[in-house]
């Protein structure tokens, strides 16, 4: 889990604390551009194909988490 974190820190080169709770659409790093670094890092790191859709639908970075667990 912290790993995943850790990633997603990189990935929306954000300044602020990122927890399992935080709100994407509160991030203002979280744009069209994150969305698909997340897909390729899902597949790329994790092995995971994630759907577009299913990454639409999640609400937190612990929404994005189960999707790569």
């Amino acid at each position: 889990m912290e790993q995943f974190i850790e990633k997603m820190v990189d990935l929306l080169d954000c300044e602020e604390e990122i927890t399992m709770d935080t709100v994407l659409d509160e991030l203002d790093e979280w744009d069209s551009l994150s969305f698909v670094s997340f897909l390729a890092m899902a597949n790329a790191a994790y092995g995971k194909k994630v759907e577009p859709s299913d990454v639409r639908n999640a609400e937190t970075i612990g929404d994005l988490y189960n999707l790569i667990k």
